[in-house]
């Protein structure tokens, strides 16, 4: 039985899996909208959820914890400023997924990954 099993293994070994959601997160941070896969897109949320949770309270040990998911100065800098500022009055629902179109190579459903509230405000 799968009671509480949440996890989307992505057809990888954890190492690999671990890798790629990190990059997705990374990524995200960067462009603050990317177009991956749609299974993708849904594994990786909770994980920028957390992140963002994370640096809505600015501690030592919060960026700590921040730089060792995303092991890049700038991007926790961009993270605790300018992106968790954004989202300070707000309890959850950082980033929406919207279905795109289907890959032409494999039909993969692909989606837009985004940040809910745009940098102007």
């Amino acid at each position: 039985m799968r009671h509480r099993r949440k996890v989307k293994k992505l057809q990888r070994d954890v190492d690999h899996r671990r890798a790629l959601i990190k990059n997705l997160c990374r990524s995200l941070l960067k462009h603050e909208k990317i177009e991956t896969t749609w299974v993708k897109a849904k594994a990786m949320r909770p994980f920028m959820e957390h992140l963002i949770d994370i640096a809505k309270k600015d501690t030592v040990a919060n960026r700590r914890r921040a730089f060792a998911f995303l092991c890049d100065r700038k991007l926790v800098k961009k993270l605790f400023e300018d992106v968790a500022k954004r989202f300070a009055d707000v309890t959850g629902g950082y980033t929406r997924v919207i279905k795109t179109r289907t890959r032409v190579g494999d039909n993969a459903q692909m989606a837009i990954i985004e940040f809910t509230r745009s940098a102007t405000k």
